[in-house]
């Protein structure tokens, strides 16, 4: 998110998280943003910063500036860096690209860290490329840490989404399907799609 009526607009959906990106590279760069708008959200939307690989004193700066409640690292930040974040107070979700053969077990040592782990799809982008991985990889996972899923998922996916019965998945994380161009999205039909979400 980045546009001040988009954002507006899509917070009427009430969705439970809105991200807003600071990777400079990234086409949906945030800022600048208007603070007075991000003021407005209600507050049972969870305004979550995205960063790849920023430095602590950036992240934490950024985190000020706008006062967001939490943090998602899309890069190759160490336990270290989540546990710092975490201990601030912010929400912290860290992403793992996932792989044909990803071992599950390296996120054992975020656990602690980390509020919830978000898998995408593995590709040589940072932030992901709007693909979907094979979803019956998630077998293999068997922490406890809730997890979000994200890669290219668009409205045609609910039926498989609610098939997903694994006891840790959270949720689903909506960007590139949903949009007109990037950081600008399409209200109706992300509207649609929460709403037969939610009633599922």
């Amino acid at each position: 998110m980045k546009f001040p009526e988009n954002i507006r607009a899509v917070a009427r959906l009430r969705p439970d998280f809105m991200g807003f990106i600071f990777y400079p590279k990234s086409p949906r760069y945030a800022e600048p943003l208007n603070v007075s708008v991000l003021n407005e959200l209600p507050p049972e939307i969870g305004k979550i910063g995205v960063f790849v690989n920023e430095k602590l004193d950036q992240i934490l700066a950024t985190v000020y500036k706008y006062h967001l409640d939490g943090v998602q690292l899309h890069g190759s930040e160490m336990v270290k860096m989540c546990n710092q974040l975490h201990d601030t107070g912010l929400l912290v979700i860290k992403a793992f690209p996932v792989a044909e053969a990803y071992n599950f077990k390296v996120m054992k040592r975020y656990e602690k860290s980390c509020d919830y782990f978000l898998f995408d799809a593995q590709t040589p982008i940072y932030g992901g490329a709007g693909q979907k991985f094979d979803w019956q990889l998630l077998e293999n996972y068997k922490e406890k840490t809730p997890f979000l899923l994200s890669g290219g998922i668009s409205i045609e996916d609910l039926e498989d989404i609610n098939k997903i019965q694994h006891p840790a998945f959270a949720g689903v994380d909506l960007n590139s399907r949903f949009e007109i161009s990037p950081g600008l999205k399409n209200v109706e039909l992300l509207s649609n799609f929460i709403d037969r979400y939610r009633s599922l």
